[in-house]
């Protein structure tokens, strides 16, 4: 364990990050396969890029983008589906992360310095989840419960890119969203 000040620095130093709103939770002691969820989460995340923001640069150019865009849509209709059977209700919180880890308020913490999975929620449209290894590095007391500082654990590269480009997309909407003038009705 590590105080909040220095997983801060680890987790959300020198990289992006972003805080938002999301359905999340860390469930401790969770074991899954770690090759197995990276897998998953890759292929979710790679096919939310695709549909939002369309085929991705490093992708051969075709002239036709309907088809990456349609198997894209199939992925997540066949996650979507698998899903049914294990509806995760978490509860929307205030979140922030990056490529590195997690930063949530818990109203019941686990045990500290726990290893486990943290779940997220991507897209609000999508109720699918992202969930990543995860070990706590840091709490402090907070309001409604504990604050903890959760590090990704084992991420593997194409996971962590895909991740980053994520967020990416959630910050430059962010950004998009602060420079649209408001409008009082």
């Amino acid at each position: 364990m590590t105080t909040p000040a220095d997983a801060a620095r680890l987790l959300f130093g020198e990289t992006l990050a972003c805080e938002e709103l999301r359905p999340a939770a860390f469930v401790a002691g969770s074991a899954q396969s770690v090759p197995v969820l990276a897998a998953s989460g890759e292929a979710l995340l790679r096919a939310l890029a695709v549909v939002e923001d369309g085929p991705r640069p490093e992708e051969p150019e075709s002239g036709d983008h309907a088809l990456p865009r349609i198997e894209a849509k199939l992925d997540l209709l066949t996650t979507l589906v698998a899903g049914l059977c294990r509806m995760d209700e978490d509860p929307v919180r205030s979140l922030q992360w990056s490529a590195r880890g997690a930063c949530l308020v818990l109203e019941a913490a686990p045990p500290p310095g726990g290893a486990g999975l943290f779940r997220v929620r991507p897209a609000d449209w999508l109720p699918s989840t992202l969930m990543l290894p995860a070990t706590e590095i840091a709490r402090e007391p907070a309001p409604g419960g504990t604050r903890v500082w959760l590090r990704f654990d084992a991420v593997p590269a194409a996971l962590e890119a895909a991740l980053e480009r994520h967020l990416f997309r959630i910050h430059r909407r962010a950004v998009a969203e602060s420079r649209r003038p408001r409008q009082d009705y």
